[in-house]
Parts: C-alpha cells; sequence; structure tokens
C-alpha cells in the first residue's frame, strides 16, 4: 500500500515539473517573438552577482546621450578652427613687419589713403606746436620694438623704464593741416616739458616715422584723465579734436630723437597671437568630454 501510494506521488510531481517546464518553453518563445519586432540601441552589460549568478544588463544610448556627444565633437572643430585662425595671424603679422621695412613714402594729403596705411613708414616736413603737447601712458620704454619693462635697460637719461609717449601736434608745411607726432618716450620724472628744454625742436624739421591708427579702448575705466593731457589709450580721432587737428597718428622713428628730447622709435609692429592657447584648451576639452562620454556609454565595466 505504501509502495502504490509513493508511486502515484512521484507520477503527480512529475506531471507538475513538466508543466512548469512548458510554461517556461512558452514565455521564453514569447519573449523572443517580442524582442524581434522591437528594435533599439543597446549596449550588454555583464553584472556578477553574489553566488555566482550573471546576468545580462541592457544599458541604452538613448537622445541625451547622442545630445551630449555634440560636446566633445563641437570642441574638436572649434580647436581645428583655431588652427586656422592661429597661420591667419602669423601670416598677418609677418605681413606687418614687411610693411615696416619698406622704404618711406610722402605722407598723402587724403584720409582716404591713410587710412589703409597702418605700419607704412612716412615721411612729412612741418614744424612741432609744443603748446599742444599730450601724454599717453603709462608705457614702458621700446628698445628695437622690444619692451624693457623688465628693469634691465634703462633710459639715456638715468631713469627707468616706465613712463610716458609724447604726443606733439605738427603743422604739415604743404597743408597746414595739424597732424599728431609720437614724438617719443619719456620718463615719469621729464614729463614735465621744462626738464627737457632742450630738446623741444623749433623752426620747419622733416620727419619720418610710421602711421598709427586707434588701439583698443581699456575696459574698464576711462580713455583719458579728465581736465589733463593725459591719454590710457591711443584714440586719433578724439585726440585730434582736442588740439584743432585731422585724424592722422605718427610714430616718429628713432633716428628723429635728439639731446634731452623724447627717445624715439616706439613702435612694435605685432598682433596679440593667443591661437595656440585656444588650440590647446579646445582640443583638451574635446578629449576630456569624448574620454567621460566613452567611459559612460561604451566602455564595459
Amino acid at each position: 500500500m505504501n509502495f502504490l501510494k509513493f508511486t502515484r506521488q512521484s507520477i503527480a510531481i512529475c506531471k507538475g515539473r513538466t508543466n512548469t517546464f512548458s510554461t517556461n518553453l512558452e514565455t521564453s518563445s514569447s519573449l523572443r517573438k517580442f524582442s524581434t519586432h522591437k528594435f533599439v540601441n543597446t549596449i550588454h552589460k555583464v553584472e556578477r552577482f553574489p553566488g555566482g549568478r550573471i546576468s545580462n544588463v541592457k544599458k541604452e544610448i538613448d537622445g541625451p546621450a547622442y545630445f551630449l556627444l555634440i560636446i566633445p565633437i563641437s570642441a574638436f572643430f572649434l580647436g581645428t578652427w583655431q588652427v586656422k585662425r592661429k597661420k591667419w595671424k602669423e601670416d598677418l603679422i609677418e605681413g606687418l613687419l614687411n610693411t615696416t621695412k619698406i622704404p618711406p613714402v610722402s605722407l598723402p594729403t587724403e584720409l582716404s589713403e591713410i587710412a589703409e596705411m597702418e605700419f607704412r613708414r612716412v615721411t612729412v616736413t612741418g614744424e612741432f606746436d609744443h603748446s599742444g603737447e599730450m601724454y599717453l601712458g603709462p608705457r614702458s620704454l621700446l628698445v628695437d620694438g622690444e619692451s624693457t619693462y623688465s628693469g634691465k635697460l634703462v633710459s639715456s637719461a638715468g631713469n627707468g623704464s616706465s613712463g610716458y609717449y609724447v604726443i606733439t601736434p605738427f603743422i604739415r608745411s604743404d597743408t597746414k593741416e595739424k597732424i599728431l607726432v609720437n614724438r617719443g618716450w619719456v620718463s615719469f620724472r621729464q614729463k614735465n616739458p621744462k626738464t627737457r628744454e632742450e630738446g623741444q625742436i623749433q623752426g620747419e624739421v622733416e620727419i619720418t616715422g610710421v602711421i598709427r591708427h586707434s588701439e583698443e579702448a581699456p575696459r574698464f575705466g576711462p580713455v583719458k584723465k579728465e581736465d589733463v593731457r593725459i591719454w590710457f589709450a591711443r584714440n586719433v580721432e578724439q585726440m585730434a579734436e582736442m588740439v584743432g587737428g585731422v585724424p592722422i597718428f605718427i610714430d616718429a622713428s628713432v633716428d628723429t630723437t635728439v639731446s634731452g628730447g623724447p627717445i624715439g622709435g616706439q613702435t612694435r609692429a605685432s598682433l596679440r597671437n593667443e591661437h595656440l592657447s585656444y588650440i590647446l584648451t579646445w582640443y583638451s576639452l574635446s578629449a576630456a568630454t569624448g574620454l567621460m562620454w566613452y567611459m559612460k556609454y561604451i566602455r564595459k565595466v
């Protein structure tokens, strides 16, 4: 009797397992059919749980992930664009240097011509009007176009290398127009014309210099001091208006320097070229954000 009862129980258990197995097969088959009708971009990541059990986890690359990919791509293209800009700026600087080496020509009378002649060497004859003297600075002394701000070089007067550029109205002999001439650099102690009377040239002279245009004004603060003739930036139009002249500005060459007067040749034929730092910035940003995107969405961990 016990044997018969045991046999019946065994048969029932087997039937139950068979039904469970069939149900699992049907469920698995249904999942496979469902998965064939739905396609998504996924990345499989294998995770190992305690006890050795392994599970496949799907990690989707969805819309936000693709949106974040724009950052490294855009940074890369901006870095490449800065490479081209750097080459353009270097060619422009080289062109300016070559312009300063061209033999001087007579200063034109038409402002439209002068507008296209920055850094071009010119000659002009006339007479200085020292009563309208102005000052641009503080500026450091330039020697051969290089600053001496470090203090290692000093002026012929034995003073330090910080001071002002002396801007003096110059009445042209041919047109009687009043233009502006940067005679050169003086120390702070020589700002007062009485300290350099020997260098105050009188009578008609011919000068050679380089045409300059207005420079960028300071981001913070005024262009000039109120009620005084000290300018912080070269604004040719406003300077000319102040002395009743025309907006023509010349940096006198070093050859115009006279004993006791300002030191000429205060022209630096260069432009700001910071494109290398921009290149490094954009390419570094592209590499960093690209690596972060890869670690988050591609790499299997």
